[in-house]
């Protein structure tokens, strides 16, 4: 088999462990369902949490862009520390980015959508504060 099937497939599956039951009983994809955020112990309106529970996977506890459902993604999740990219990036692309996925601003069609947050649009905005305050 090739490395690189392999390494998509190994990738997959720890994106996968991050799922919650109610993801895994209806097919859906990480990122791709509600109540993510209550499972990871903090409310659904729950910044830190959201972001614990979907985005850690790949982009890291810290926001560094090292998690280990990213370390198979070409190209690296976004490292939210990086000052310099705060600069060159608006909100609206960043929350678009979240709801939409990576596709949808011109970037990596391997970041998943978050559509349950069509209707949250004031914890999409928390989320957007929550990764500027990863700046260092």
């Amino acid at each position: 088999m090739d490395l690189k099937v392999v390494l998509v497939a190994c990738g997959a599956l720890l994106l996968s462990v991050g799922c919650n039951k109610e993801e895994k009983a209806s097919g859906g994809a990480v990122g791709a369902t509600t109540g993510a955020a209550t499972a990871a112990g903090g409310g659904s309106d729950d910044p830190a949490a959201y972001y614990k529970m979907k985005c850690a996977v790949c982009h890291g506890d810290s926001g560094a862009g090292d998690g280990p459902g990213g370390s198979a993604l070409t190209p690296k999740p976004r490292n939210f520390t990086e000052a310099a990219w705060h600069g060159t990036v608006k909100d609206e692309d960043i929350k678009k980015a979240i709801v939409e996925g990576g596709a949808a601003v011109g970037k990596s069609a391997a970041m998943p959508g978050n559509p349950d947050l069509r209707g949250k649009p004031a914890l999409a905005d928390a989320l957007v504060k929550h990764l500027r305050g990863m700046k260092k």
